[in-house]
């Protein structure tokens, strides 16, 4: 790893450091958590489980200041990542490092503490797969980088649960599944139209290293099989038909909206439309899905259905 190139400007300002976080990726991060959380049979105390998501949300933060201040020469390179505060020259590299150590830290400790020590365990799991694994070792190494580094981000959900009751069933594995499932069409669409990016900086994502023709196919592949995975936990009744239903429809949609990214051969002038409108759909679709699990939980315990 080289140093960063641009120069620094000290001391840096608080928004740096939140925006160090990623703050619009921990949102999804916080709401899949929450969603796990409330789906999940018995009860929690309200405080107890608000230090489980604020847990959640420090890890999800220092994880990707780890992951900024790995990346800060190759965010340099791209021109959607050069303005984040490392490679724009706002912040020492080191205080990057130290603040994403320190939030990764704090927040499994207080989770082993304040919660119980398997959300802990799983917590630090999701840290170490996201920065170091994913981050260090997947991405700059194979186009397979994001399937099997996407279950960084399929950990919040199952961590929620297991927060709620201290054991790992098959319902928060199957949410750990349905995000694992759904994050390469995810990320691949947005790579389809920021693969320049990637290609410059000599990261092997799907587009750059397969081309744009296989990377399409395997977005329409894991849309399919996403179809069948979202559902079952209404098959095997762990859900009730609310959350059925409505995991048919949005996954039905998702897939429908993954058929003209598929079929679309590069040069016909769209601007990358149809690869826009399934990215944009898609963070709906994981928002609506874990959403209509928590109605269909309340649902449930109401006697509503």
């Amino acid at each position: 790893m080289t140093q960063a190139t641009t120069s620094t400007q000290l001391p840096a300002d608080w928004r740096d450091f939140y925006a160090l976080t990623k703050p619009r990726v921990m949102s999804l991060v916080i709401f899949t958590g929450l969603c796990g959380l409330l789906a999940a049979p018995g009860s929690i105390n309200p405080v107890i489980g608000f230090t489980a998501i604020l847990c959640i949300a420090l890890g999800a933060g220092g994880a990707a200041a780890l992951n900024q201040w790995w990346e800060a020469d190759l965010d340099a390179g791209m021109k959607r990542t050069m303005a984040r505060p490392l490679p724009a020259g706002r912040m020492q590299r080191t205080d990057a490092r130290d603040f994403g150590v320190m939030l990764s830290a704090a927040s499994v400790v207080v989770m082993g503490v304040a919660v119980n020590w398997l959300a802990a365990v799983i917590l630090a799991a999701s840290i170490v797969y996201y920065a170091v694994i994913y981050t260090i070792w997947l991405k700059p190494r194979t186009p397979q980088n994001i399937v099997i580094g996407g279950g960084a981000g399929a950990f919040p959900p199952m961590i929620g649960w297991v927060a709620v009751t201290g054991d790992i069933t098959l319902m928060p594995v199957l949410l750990f599944a349905i995000i694992f499932m759904w994050t390469p069409p995810h990320f691949w669409a947005l790579a389809l139209f920021v693969q320049s990016d990637y290609a410059k900086v000599g990261i092997p994502m799907m587009p750059v290293v397969a081309g744009e023709k296989s990377t399409r196919r395997q977005i329409l592949a894991y849309s399919i099989l996403l179809v069948p995975l979202a559902a079952t936990p209404w098959f095997i009744g762990g859900t009730g038909a609310l959350y059925g239903i409505a995991a048919l429809a949005l996954s039905i949609a998702f897939l429908a909206l993954s058929v003209p990214v598929a079929f679309r051969t590069a040069g016909e002038g769209d601007k990358m439309r149809p690869e826009k409108r399934l990215f944009a759909f898609s963070i709906l679709y994981l928002f609506a899905l874990f959403a209509v699990l928590v109605v269909d939980r309340i649902a449930a315990a109401q006697g509503w259905l």
